[in-house]
């Protein structure tokens, strides 16, 4: 199981970043093929300084349907898309997943 977590910086305007990030990017990557999950946190999660404004945790089953997924016309239209948003930065990881259960 592979894990993308990415973690937006504090925007230059959070109203702006918040409404783009709810109307136009997340409709954009729920649209990727082989996403298996896809949730992030709302509003920011902290006040200011260093912490990300923003959170997301997208899921694939392996490494094989996330690079379909980036590589596909829904993919690179998700990547395009946050130049128009993310005045904060942006940090991007993947990790492989383990279930304990």
């Amino acid at each position: 199981m592979k894990l993308t977590i990415v973690a937006y910086g504090q925007p230059e305007d959070p109203a702006s970043f918040d409404r783009h990030y709810a109307q136009v990017h997340v409709p954009l990557v729920r649209a990727m093929p082989h996403l298996q999950a896809f949730e992030y946190s709302t509003g920011p999660v902290a006040a200011e300084g260093e912490a990300p404004y923003l959170i997301a945790l997208l899921r694939y089953a392996n490494a094989q349907n996330l690079e379909a997924a980036l590589s596909s016309p829904e993919g690179q239209a998700a990547l395009a898309d946050i130049a128009n948003f993310a005045t904060g930065g942006v940090t991007v990881q993947t990790i492989d997943l383990v279930s304990a259960l």
